[in-house]
């Protein structure tokens, strides 16, 4: 994963290097085109010159000849030849690869030409002049070399630039960041973002600001109403749960009576545990199991166990334990052993009829699992009132007190299915 900055700054690297590729042959033809017309008023001036030398020089016929003769050997670069053109013609101008006319050198050179016609003596001579055209591959070649250096240094200074501006730029948006990682909203104590001369950046705090303040807000007053509601209910429900037993105990009531009291005697024991279960998690989230202690695990295993020994022998169910490894937490006791009760409780619920139960300790971990069938919703598994089985009478809190057990200490809750077996893994 890349760094944002990195991002437009790789997309400038490789437009830049592209309108690289594509300039070297742009200056090899505007140089070339330059050199060229260069070397063709180089000619037309040496052209010029030898016209106005042999004008204002009078030479008689007998010597022109002889003049010429030497002219053609003492210049190699030109050349001046009697013509059979009875009117003259325009200059034009040529390249022609060849061996150079210099004594001594054998190499093949490219010459930049000019073909013109000037008169003599009232005769019409052919005039070729011819210039050795520097080497233009080698003047790219340095070209070339010297750009690959400036944009070498030059995105070795975008990248220096790059990282001492971002440092300076960034540094609210990563203090936003970290405040924001460190939130915490059970804590309900709200953040508050640094000043920053950034317009963006102070813009995103500001809203921040008020959606963290909102939602601390909503929460407050979810946890306060869920609190007052299971404090108030808590009265009623044993005034309705004692009348009822009253009623059942009651000897006039018919047979039908009875069967109704016994009907309505579930749905009412189901709000009493969802109403204890809501009690207990508005304390741990309100941190009133503070005290700590170092606790052997296998001793909470094997007292939970026993305490549920006899709904497990109900479903005929086998417990298979593996606690032959000591580990040991620093954990509030109570909250300890409602974990682990939820955990066994939730294997014996969800377990099938003469099926197993598996209680495995392995390094820093407890795993229990259970038979069963289908896999569940591993993304609502641990969420409030997240049911997962018709068939149960499941408050649906016992895994969400499990999950903010794990919360509060930091701990890692994880849920597998393999082989039908439901594998609940709490790593210490």
């Amino acid at each position: 994963m890349s760094k944002l900055l990195n991002k437009p700054f790789k997309a400038f690297t490789i437009y830049a290097l592209i309108i690289l590729a594509c300039s070297i042959p742009v200056y090899y033809w505007v140089v070339d085109f330059i050199w060229m017309n260069e070397l063709d008023e180089h000619n037309q001036i040496i052209k010029e010159g030898i016209e106005n030398s042999f004008k204002k020089s009078q030479i008689e016929e007998t010597e022109l000849n002889s003049i010429l003769k030497n002219w053609n050997k003492l210049q190699p670069g030109s050349t001046l030849t009697p013509s059979n053109l009875s009117a003259t013609k325009a200059d034009s101008t040529y390249t022609v690869e060849h061996i150079s006319a210099y004594p001594g050198d054998e190499t093949i050179d490219r010459f930049r030409g000019l073909s013109s016609y000037i008169s003599i003596n009232g005769k019409l001579y052919h005039l070729q002049v011819e210039t050795n055209v520097e080497e233009t591959a080698e003047t790219m070649l340095a070209i070339t070399v010297v750009t690959l250096l400036f944009f070498v240094l030059l995105v070795i200074g975008f990248i220096v630039l790059n990282k001492q501006i971002a440092k300076k730029i960034w540094q609210p948006f990563r203090n936003t960041l970290e405040k924001l990682k460190s939130f915490d909203l059970t804590a309900r104590q709200t953040v508050l973002f640094d000043k920053t001369d950034i317009e963006e950046f102070e813009e995103l705090n500001q809203s921040l600001q008020k959606l963290i303040d909102k939602n601390i807000s909503v929460y407050t007053q979810q946890k306060t109403f869920i609190e007052n509601a299971s404090h108030e209910l808590q009265t009623p429900l044993a005034v309705l749960k004692s009348k009822m037993n009253l009623l059942l105990q009651n000897k006039d009531i018919t047979s039908e009576q009875s069967e109704i009291l016994s009907a309505v005697e579930l749905p009412v024991a189901r709000i009493t545990r969802i109403n204890k279960n809501l009690l207990l998690l508005a304390k741990i989230e309100n941190s009133q199991f503070a005290e700590v202690e170092n606790i052997e695990l296998t001793e909470v295993v094997n007292e939970t166990n026993e305490l549920l020994n006899d709904y497990i022998t109900a479903k005929q169910i086998t417990v298979v334990k593996s606690l032959s490894q000591k580990l040991s937490v620093v954990c509030n006791k109570t909250l300890l052993e409602i974990l682990i009760n939820n955990l066994l409780i939730n294997a014996i619920v969800h377990n099938t009829r003469e099926g197993v139960i598996q209680v495995e300790f392995s390094g820093r971990t407890l795993t229990v699992s259970n038979t069963g069938k289908t896999a569940l919703n591993n993304e609502k598994l641990f969420e409030r009132f997240a049911v997962s089985s018709s068939q149960t009478a499941s408050s649906g809190l016992g895994l969400a007190i499990i999950k903010e057990i794990c919360n509060r200490y930091g701990w890692q809750i994880q849920y597998a299915f393999q082989n039908n077996l439901h594998s609940f893994t709490v790593t210490f």
